[in-house]
């Protein structure tokens, strides 16, 4: 236990915490991220703060009472905060935050524009797993030059490349491998331990995540190989009709799944957790459909690749999509699938 592991040494250096500092852990600790946060903040001598279930309004009033210095979100957590009623959220003091970092998954972009504008320039953000083999980081300056960027990589080199395991040049999407990090293996499972393994024998891992670089090195993360929804021929990402819908005042929560089409293969549904249980039904999908029809949805990034429409037509919105407890619901979680529905997570829509 003295001996500084590579989280106590990143957590040294990017979020500084002393025996004043207060931690804040909205998540459950059964997820490996705010278990050993939470344990890291101890040895620096801190006090940790966890909620039995998160709340929005409970957060930011333990924000307020507890004086918390750091914390780490997911963006559902900010998502939630962010619909309270503005009268709410004016209740409570959130300056006392230094680092309000989050992970797990993509942060919407208005999210984290409307985040910084109300807690300032606090937040903090990384892309890693449990397999150790990267690390990424962007502070709120970094982001907000590089909108959508999950940092630059400290822990290990990334590379994307194509089906083929060819390197892809910046601004082109594709799998993300890292070179010059630490190796692992999945217990008990050679076959994912095989599959995790760059095809071309160099030597890179990837966790299974699709994404690109920016000219400047950023890293973005488009969604995960295994949410792919194939429709007409062409891998869709769904996670950014997700960012889409997850922002839409009415929408709790939301998971975008492919469903099985006899002409394209597959379509694009949206299974839709209304704020309001009472507006389930066709209106509400009614008014979603146009939503997202008139933002035109693209298959980012850049401009060089194909436009692609915001159609979720005839989209199968029921109030289905339970909220998971972590508040990292997506289509693994989606209850009542159609049967072969393949679950997707996160958002993309064909043409």
């Amino acid at each position: 236990m003295d001996t500084p592991d590579s989280l106590y040494q990143l957590i040294s250096l990017l979020f500084p915490p002393d025996a004043g500092s207060v931690y804040l852990s909205p998540a459950p600790l059964y997820h490996a991220a705010p278990l050993r946060y939470c344990l890291t903040m101890e040895r620096f001598g801190a006090t940790v703060v966890v909620m039995e279930k998160f709340d929005p309004e409970q957060a930011l009033a333990a924000i307020e009472t507890f004086r918390v210095t750091h914390s780490q979100w997911v963006p559902t957590h900010l998502i939630r905060m962010l619909k309270l009623p503005a009268e709410v959220r004016a209740k409570f003091d959130p300056s006392s935050l230094r680092y309000a970092v989050h992970a797990a998954a993509p942060c919407p972009v208005p999210v984290k524009e409307q985040m910084i504008e109300w807690w300032g320039p606090v937040l903090h953000e990384y892309y890693s797993g449990t397999e150790g083999i990267c690390f990424t980081y962007a502070n709120s300056a970094d982001w907000l030059a590089h909108k959508g960027t999950v940092g630059r990589s400290l822990v290990g080199e990334p590379h994307v490349c194509d089906g083929n395991g060819a390197e892809l040049p910046a601004g082109h999407v594709g799998t993300l491998y890292f070179s010059g990090g630490p190796t692992f293996e999945y217990h008990g499972d050679p076959e994912k331990t095989a599959a995790s393994r760059d095809p071309r024998g160099r030597g890179w891992a990837t966790l299974g995540d699709v994404g690109y670089l920016d000219e400047d090195g950023f890293l973005y993360l488009t969604d995960r190989v295994s949410h792919a929804i194939i429709s007409g021929g062409v891998n869709v990402y769904p996670q950014e009709a997700e960012n889409l819908l997850a922002v839409h005042p009415k929408v709790a929560d939301v998971a975008v799944i492919g469903v099985p089409d006899p002409e394209m293969g597959e379509q694009v549904k949206a299974v839709v957790q209304p704020v309001a249980m009472a507006d389930a039904g066709p209106e509400l999908a009614a008014e979603l459909i146009a939503y997202c029809r008139a933002r035109e949805v693209r298959w980012k990034p850049p401009a060089r690749l194909p436009k692609v429409r915001a159609a979720l037509a005839e989209a199968w919105l029921k109030a289905r999509c339970a909220a998971a407890g972590s508040g990292r619901t997506g289509g693994r979680h989606v209850t009542s699938r159609p049967a072969g529905c393949r679950a997707g997570s996160r958002a993309g829509l064909p043409s």
